[in-house]
């Protein structure tokens, strides 16, 4: 597939298992191959931020290093009301203290970069983009990642907030109404994988002010399995291109393991690199 102004780049979460991603989009700004359009979903977008703002290396540091120092993931920091993920440690500490984010970078950047979080009055998708409040723009992406019932309830514009996942997984549907007809889908489950066939067990007390957000995410299968169809279908008549793991995945959603998220990292990019050749784009 040729890369050029109307070719969108889609970005699947999925949690840690994100790392593939980021081997992906290292491989990438490792070319100089950059997407005039990318929407990211969960770890999709706190991943294309720093594609974004072309800060190579930004991600593998904060999913792997900054793990083994920091650790972020654990009950602890569930049981102080934080969520099993410190995310507030990642958007609001880790951009000014560890890393820094180049925010004037990722401003001027002529790129799109679309996050979706899931509206918890709604139950519905929504689609942010933000080019001037850094405040705002770690406020989205925080919502985009806020797993559900693993992390608290996040807020944008005073509006609750969850994963994006939850209403739209892997936004391909809407990267085509915005009026990019290619795409490249980056996903984080191999081919062929598709969720259980059955309803999410929420106990009565789960988002119990928010019944719409429930019914999307005890649901959520259908909507999932049915884009996954969706997007191999594309990907039979050439329409999108699909970079995936090549096997079952042995990284979980809140993986700790320094060696298992190393190797996903490396095949991610080994699958970034190998789609760029068959693309005709060479490595810089």
């Amino acid at each position: 597939m040729e890369i050029d102004s109307q070719t969108g780049l889609v970005l699947e979460g999925g949690g840690m298992r994100g790392i593939f991603t980021v081997g992906v989009l290292d491989a990438f700004m490792d070319a100089n191959c950059w997407f005039s359009y990318v929407i990211g979903v969960s770890a999709g977008a706190s991943n294309g931020i720093s594609y974004v703002s072309r800060q190579r290396g930004r991600s593998l540091f904060s999913n792997i290093e900054l793990l083994g120092k920091r650790n972020y993931i654990g009950w602890k920091f569930f049981l102080r009301g934080k969520g099993y993920i410190d995310l507030d440690f990642l958007f609001y500490e880790y951009p000014g203290k560890y890393y820094p984010f180049d925010y004037d970078a990722y401003f001027a950047s002529p790129t799109k970069f679309v996050m979706v979080t899931s509206n918890c009055l709604t139950g519905e998708a929504m689609y942010y983009e933000e080019r001037k409040d850094p405040k705002r723009l770690l406020d989205i992406c925080k919502a985009s990642c806020s797993l559900p019932i693993l992390c608290p309830v996040s807020f944008v514009d005073g509006i609750p907030m969850v994963d994006g996942g939850v209403c739209d997984s892997i936004p391909i549907r809407h990267a085509i109404e915005q009026g990019y007809s290619k795409n490249v889908v980056v996903l984080t489950r191999n081919k062929g994988f598709r969720k259980p066939d059955k309803d999410f067990y929420l106990p009565g007390f789960v988002y119990h002010r928010y019944p719409a957000i429930r019914e999307k995410l005890k649901k959520r299968y259908r909507s999932y399995n049915e884009t996954l169809d969706y997007i191999e279908e594309l990907e039979r008549e050439g329409k999108v291109a699909v970079i995936r793991p090549e096997r079952p995945l042995e990284v979980e959603r809140t993986e700790r393991n320094a060696g298992k998220l190393k190797r996903l990292y490396d095949e991610g990019y080994a699958c970034g690199l190998a789609f760029l050749q068959e693309s005709g784009v060479k490595k810089s």
